[in-house]
């Protein structure tokens, strides 16, 4: 018989276990256990949530949490102190931390600068694209700026062109065991255009291909020069990556494109790359600019000519979220450690403050993640640690308006709109691994705060000696994932609603 268990009985269940057993009377005849195997034994001492995993889960290891949000008790917990890679649910606690050092309302300024004087329309001297760490900066927010220099009266530049990427470190590639063509592990560096991604176009044409590389958006499609691709006559690899006097080389694999198609590339120079569109738009205004340079430290005296805004903090994160980016995390996770004061010089050393912070203000103390995006396998994260965390921080309403529905599906994968249980968390999916964490509400109102790890790292090692994206096996293993994580969320609502 199934037991429905409220939050007035599981706190009284808890008092009692406390206070001890107590037996209302002696059984009239003796109970003589049955023989049980080894292993019949040992399933008998686990958990529902333990024989939830060992039925229901895919290989590897399985880790998670649950808590009353109004009480802070524990629930349930199966190996919750075992550390996970959390995958992008790491995105969750990047975006506590930059609200905590940015505040909600901070907004990322990306600015024109003159260094010399304007006479007559000339600027005689130097004018710098200055990058401030907007990760959400797009062609047409260049072309704003475009726009905004020919306002300012700006018809020639006289000195050099050149872009300011040293408001954050540059980082080549934010996980640099993906494969080279991945657009979701792009450079990082203090400016970002269109995540850091080009977009490359091939259609038929004759007996071969037209190819196209640039960076377009609803309103242009300008032509990008820094990045360049060839197609050659081979099967495998897809594609090949060098990069050669400023210039990205790409080639891709003839017998790979079909008919034609389209996909985002990651770009390396992001300087170079924001340069190089913005020379383009600057030049539909009349304004003629030398190719740009890439520059570290921006010099005194200069004067602003115009400026774009990113919009609040609060939606930035609430995109990065919702879309999981990982650019974004990267570039405001550390933009919260150098307004923390440490500038740090890649992303694990800024990872290792975020790390020290979790521990300071949630009590975190095993968290230990190298980078800001979940994309580094490396990372480890306990489930009873976040979850230790999302019930402090649901307290101060934060997180979870920031969080994306979770969908909750039948046997078939189709989702169930009306399901009673009200889910708002973050995913975390790399090849072989998975995680979700964040807050769902029972049909009765009862709110808990959850953390679902999973991982199959000896699979993925073997994974990550082929040369595909998605490896063989990767797909049946996460949706064998998913399921348990949605067995776990039915079952703890079922059970601890009142």
């Amino acid at each position: 018989m199934n037991r429905r268990f409220t939050r007035r009985a599981l706190l009284g269940g808890l008092a009692g276990l406390a206070a001890g057993t107590v037996w209302a009377g002696a059984p009239v005849s003796s109970l003589r256990p049955r023989p049980r195997s080894p292993a019949l034994e040992e399933w008998a001492t686990r958990s529902g949530a333990e024989r939830l995993i060992a039925q229901a889960g895919p290989s590897g290891q399985a880790a998670c949490a649950v808590a009353d949000v109004k009480t802070g008790i524990r629930l349930e917990s199966v190996a919750g102190s075992d550390g996970l890679p959390p995958a992008s649910v790491t995105k969750a606690l990047t975006a506590l931390y930059a609200l905590d050092a940015l505040g909600a309302e901070h907004r990322f300024h990306t600015r024109l600068l003159a260094d010399g004087p304007v006479e007559n329309g000339i600027l005689r001297g130097d004018l710098i694209l200055d990058g401030g760490g907007d990760p959400t900066l797009g062609t047409d927010d260049l072309a704003e700026l475009a726009a905004q220099l020919k306002q300012a009266g700006i018809r020639e530049v006289r000195g050099a062109f050149l872009v300011h990427e040293g408001a954050l470190p540059f980082v080549r590639s934010i996980d640099p065991e993906q494969l080279p063509h991945v657009g979701y592990s792009p450079a990082v560096s203090g400016i970002a255009l269109n995540f850091n991604r080009v977009h490359f176009e091939w259609t038929r044409a004759g007996s071969g291909y037209a190819v196209s590389m640039d960076a377009r958006s609803a309103r242009y499609r300008p032509e990008v020069a820094m990045a360049r691709m060839e197609v050659r006559p081979r099967d495998f690899p897809v594609y090949t990556y060098e990069a050669e006097g400023g210039v990205e080389r790409w080639t891709v694999a003839r017998g790979a494109l079909g008919q034609g198609g389209a996909r985002w590339l990651p770009v390396r120079a992001p300087a170079l790359y924001a340069g190089d569109v913005f020379r383009t738009l600057a030049r539909t205004h009349g304004v003629v600019l030398k190719p740009a340079r890439a520059v570290r430290a921006l010099p005194g005296g200069v004067t602003e000519l115009a400026r774009h805004s990113s919009g609040p903090l609060r939606e930035v994160l609430r995109d990065m979220l919702k879309y999981s980016t990982n650019l974004t995390a990267e570039m405001v996770g550390m933009a919260a450690t150098r307004a923390r004061g440490v500038m740090p010089r890649d992303l694990a050393q800024s990872a290792q403050e975020m790390n020290r912070w979790a521990a300071t203000t949630y009590g975190m103390e095993g968290t230990a993640l190298v980078d800001h995006s979940g994309l580094g396998d490396a990372s480890r994260l306990r489930a009873d640690d976040l979850v230790s965390a999302l019930v402090e921080v649901r307290r101060s309403g934060v997180l979870r308006p920031l969080l994306k529905p979770f969908d909750m599906r039948d046997p078939g994968g189709r989702v169930i709109p009306s399901h009673p249980i009200r889910v708002d968390a973050k995913t975390g999916t790399l090849n072989f691994v998975s995680g979700l964490g964040g807050f769902m509400t029972a049909a009765d109102g009862i709110e808990l705060a959850f953390a679902i790890f999973v991982a199959d790292m000896d699979a993925r090692a073997r994974a990550k000696a082929q040369p595909d994206e998605i490896p063989r096996g990767a797909r049946a293993w996460n949706r064998q994932a998913k399921k348990l994580q949605q067995a776990l969320i039915e079952r703890w609502g079922a059970l601890y609603g009142s």
